[in-house]
């Protein structure tokens, strides 16, 4: 397998996405007073250049990343759901896992990456050996983001298709064929590792929740990839013990990185809150900036709400989902969904935000909302799980745990509660705590920490596009989709019980767990088919 840059229709793909970056020079929301970004062709004489080629990398990346279609196989998962008409054909078809070789959302995701992909092995390839005296620490910076975001586009695609190309030059190789699970896997464990040692323990200059990565978030996104390697396909439990030392790296040093549990789990999904230190990795939009996030917003709601109905909630799912402050956090229990005229399912809080802001999000397409790739709460969980697979589960492991359910319960994540106390939520006005009548909480400390984790995963990080991930690597796709039905939510409309949304109808097993590579491409570059 030859590891060198390819493609005629990603050369095509890397015009497009210079010309793209070029547009957003004047506003790149990556810090506090951003600035103007491009691609510096040529080897690099200055570090301007080399700052101007990553910062035109971050351009590309919020231009595909402004839109569901970077986040298309997150409709796999049996927490989302799309609209079962419409224009929504690609999603749906991700919904139903059935995807085809000409899913457009998917293409377009792939022919995007590749480009910034592209764009980091070219900048790799202008600042060559060249060392800028006295400006080391900012050029280990500026690499160690480059191979930050290369593993992380890496990562992003493998997680859609498990197998893909894997080029590292931006030289032409029309003859590239998809890499080994395994040599994808370590690729992209080498670009975390190269990052993890130039980056800072925090960038400096920036605002909270790591908008340009540091070496911390570097090794979150490694326990993220080595949970995933001990996973299907590759099942490499080796990687477990991995996973558990890097996540409690990261935790042990969690406050040199600038990350902590947010106390609210409600307030990271607002436009107010939009820096948070719990986002081990924040993309950040800014619409009068010019960089708008368009995956938020009316796209969560019916068209009953004046909304453009993409991102809607799983019934099956919301149904099963614990009460208290957590699901109040995820969902808009406020929504009166079983009486929506359009489509029938419960809406997501983390898409639509909070009700204290529906005067500026309803009817409105584009956001100044923050996605958080990965979440502090997610490194607890991956450390929890990780070591209690590896045969190392301890008392840290436990309260990594207990910390994600004691915020979840609306209490003080740092105490500790041997005996049960009353859970506690936002009250109607979301300005005050208050006890809940009937719910209580208690720290675990016994049991199967792995099974226990796992579940509180699934109600954890629902909504954010990444329950597909765990489904595939703990091979669980064909129990979850069982579990849709029978659904308990009366009709009131036209009587019986409210319908599954969007019934799967391809297979749930392991031969349908990637979505297939794009056609186009396999036309133009044949090796890809192999």
């Amino acid at each position: 397998m030859k590891n060198n840059r390819t493609f005629k229709s990603l050369f095509t793909a890397f015009t497009a996405v210079l010309v793209l970056a070029l547009g957003f020079q004047a506003c790149v929301p990556l810090e506090e007073n951003p600035g103007e970004v491009q691609l510096a062709p040529g080897a690099y004489t200055d570090i301007s250049e080399l700052s101007l080629g990553v910062t035109g990398i971050y351009a590309s990346l919020r231009n595909a990343s402004q839109w569901s279609t970077f986040y298309v196989n997150g409709w796999s998962g049996d927490d989302i759901t799309t609209h079962k008409a419409s224009n929504k054909a690609d999603f749906r078809e991700h919904d139903q896992r059935a995807i085809t070789n000409e899913n457009s959302r998917t293409l377009s995701n792939w022919r995007n990456i590749y480009g910034m992909i592209f764009n980091a092995n070219t900048v790799l390839k202008n600042i060559g050996d060249t060392k800028f005296t006295g400006q080391e620490d900012e050029q280990n910076r500026l690499l160690g983001e480059i191979y930050f975001l290369r593993g992380a586009m890496f990562f992003h695609l493998a997680r859609v298709h498990g197998r893909i190309a894997i080029p590292t030059t931006p030289d032409i190789d029309f003859d590239i064929q998809l890499a080994s699970q395994e040599e994808v896997y370590a690729q992209i464990e080498s670009d975390f590792m190269q990052a993890a040692n130039l980056l800072p323990d925090i960038y400096p200059g920036v605002n909270d929740g790591a908008p340009r990565p540091n070496s911390g978030s570097a090794k979150a996104m490694l326990a993220r990839l080595y949970l995933d390697w001990a996973g299907f396909p590759l099942r490499d439990n080796s990687k477990y013990a991995l996973a558990a030392s890097t996540a409690q790296d990261v935790i042990n040093n969690a406050s040199s990185h600038g990350f902590e549990l947010d106390e609210n789990p409600g307030d990271m999904w607002s436009i107010a809150n939009k820096f948070t230190k719990e986002s081990v990795w924040t993309l950040v939009y800014c619409v009068s900036c010019g960089t708008r996030n368009g995956k938020f917003a009316r796209l969560g709601w019916p068209s009953d709400n004046r909304g453009w109905g993409e991102t809607f909630a799983e019934i099956r799912y919301f149904e099963d989902f614990p009460e208290g402050a957590r699901k109040n956090a995820t969902y808009r229990m406020d929504a009166d969904w079983i009486n929506f005229s359009d489509q029938v399912t419960p809406v997501f809080r983390k898409i639509v935000g909070p009700v204290e802001e529906d005067d500026y999000a309803v009817g409105r397409h584009f956001s100044d909302r923050s996605d958080y790739y990965m979440r502090y709460a997610e490194v607890l969980l991956i450390y929890a799980e990780a070591s209690a697979r590896a045969g190392n589960a301890n008392a840290a492991s436990w309260e990594a745990l207990n910390k994600v359910r004691r915020r979840a319960a609306g209490l003080d994540f740092n105490a500790t509660y041997a005996s049960a106390v009353p859970q506690r939520v936002r009250n109607a006005d979301n300005t005050a705590w208050e006890d809940h009548p009937t719910l209580t909480y208690q720290d675990v400390s016994g049991g199967d920490l792995a099974d226990l984790t796992v579940t509180e995963r699934k109600w954890e990080l629902a909504g954010e596009w990444i329950r597909w991930n765990d489904l595939v690597r703990l091979e669980l796709v064909a129990d979850a989709f069982a579990n849709r039905n029978p659904q308990v939510t009366p009709d009131v409309v036209n009587g019986g019980i409210i319908s599954v949304q969007n019934e799967v109808i391809g297979s749930t097993g392991t031969d349908n767990y990637f979505a297939p590579i794009p056609i186009r491409e396999i036309e133009l570059l044949p090796g890809l088919g192999n």
